[in-house]
């Protein structure tokens, strides 16, 4: 209540929207209670199995009895239209005479035509909490009991496992509540009895939510990598454990050597050669056991001290590349090995390190146009310090 989308529906002009979020949110069932609400003549397609004469059959019925109110076009899973087909729709859509609700499971900024985009408001829905999945689940349970004319008895911990185990999917909870009820037992006295033990074989994978090729795929990486950059070792853990239940060993693989690389860094160099060793093993043993190794490897980066000193080195380097600014290489740079390099003044002047004391002498080594410029700021880290303090005091000897 006194949400901004309860207010729009109570005021009755309804804008075109689309919604967002993983399936059994509630989606679909909003679209219904709108057109209720609104007296508009309702739509229903399926981007799945839409096909472009279903949208024209629509279109043909602006401006008859049927729909004398307007038309309120409920299109779930939206994503699958091509563009084509979502551009049927454009002109009714900006004119008023279709008001569309969309739904996706997918980033609607990805898949949804941008001139629909524009045209609509979008809502994201996010999936619905244990306490009030519990209610649903707790209705299921009755509808059930009513419609088989006998008792259920389902306890409070059957009701709280099926809620928290479903992932905020109210659909799938409902549907573990009938599977339930199909596999109960009957206890001494006649009564169907679910028991917290039918309840876990039931929903025991069911609040898994990945979709490899999708945004929760990414969503969980992303967390998974800030989780160890903030060094929350138990997050990061979390995290792991959800990639590995949904069979996923290369994802985590590849995102921990870039942790190595990106957030742990000059801080702790060895961090690269451990975690390529576990990565190396989890690939080798593959899972179950896999986990054991990248434990360790989540530990370690987790625990480690961070630096991104590195990556933002390269980049500042690749952006003065791509501004253009490469400049000419020093003569005393250039490579020296083929006839007539010594006409042309290359190698003249290159002095060699090793032969200088503490291994290093004062020579230009970048393009005139960038020979001032500073890609690399020592960490505040122990190493990085130490190997600053080291070059200050043979530089400053030699100086």
């Amino acid at each position: 209540k006194g949400g901004v989308l309860r207010r729009i529906i109570e005021s009755g002009e309804i804008p075109n929207m689309i919604f967002c979020g993983p399936s059994g949110c509630g989606k679909t069932t909003l679209a219904s209670i709108i057109a209720a609400r609104t007296g508009k003549r309702l739509y229903r397609l399926n981007g799945t199995t839409a096909s472009t004469s279903d949208i024209k059959g629509i279109i043909d019925d602006i401006g008859t009895l049927a729909a004398q109110n307007g038309i309120l076009l409920y299109l779930d899973e939206i994503q699958y239209l091509n563009r084509k087909q979502q551009q049927t729709l454009l002109q009714f859509i900006e004119n008023g005479d279709i008001t569309l609700i969309a739904s996706t499971a997918d980033n609607p900024y990805f898949y949804v035509y941008n001139a629909i985009l524009s045209r609509s408001t979008v809502f994201e829905f996010s999936p619905v909490p244990p306490e009030e999945t519990a209610a649903a689940v707790k209705r299921a349970f009755s509808v059930m009991e009513k419609e088989r004319g006998e008792d259920i008895s389902v306890s409070d911990e059957v009701i709280r496992h099926i809620s928290v185990s479903c992932g905020g999917d109210v659909r799938k909870a409902i549907n573990a509540a009938e599977l339930c009820v199909l596999a109960a037992g009957r206890d001494e006295s006649g009564v169907l009895t679910v028991s917290p033990e039918i309840a876990a074989q039931v929903s025991q994978r069911s609040g898994m939510r990945y979709d490899r090729d999708g945004d929760m795929h990414y969503d969980i990486l992303s967390a998974f990598q800030k989780s160890i950059r903030g060094s929350d070792e138990n997050a990061a853990l979390h995290y792991l454990a959800r990639l590995l239940r949904a069979d996923d060993l290369l994802s985590p693989c590849r995102r921990l050597l870039v942790i190595a690389a990106e957030d742990v860094g000059l801080a702790y160099p060895n961090a690269m050669a451990i975690t390529k060793a576990c990565v190396d093993s989890a690939l080798q043993l593959g899972l179950p056991e896999a986990r054991i190794p990248l434990a360790e490897a989540v530990i370690l980066l987790s625990t480690a001290p961070k630096s991104n000193t590195a990556i933002c080195a390269v980049d500042a380097a690749l952006s003065d590349v791509d501004a253009g600014k490469a400049g000419d290489i020093p003569a005393h740079l250039k490579d020296t090995h083929y006839a007539g390099a010594e006409s042309l003044g290359h190698g003249k002047g290159y002095v060699y390190p090793h032969s200088c004391p503490g291994r290093w002498c004062e020579q230009q080594y970048l393009p005139d146009n960038l020979m001032d410029r500073v890609y690399y700021e020592y960490g505040d880290n122990k190493t990085e310090q130490a190997a600053k303090k080291y070059w200050e005091e043979i530089k400053s000897k030699i100086k």
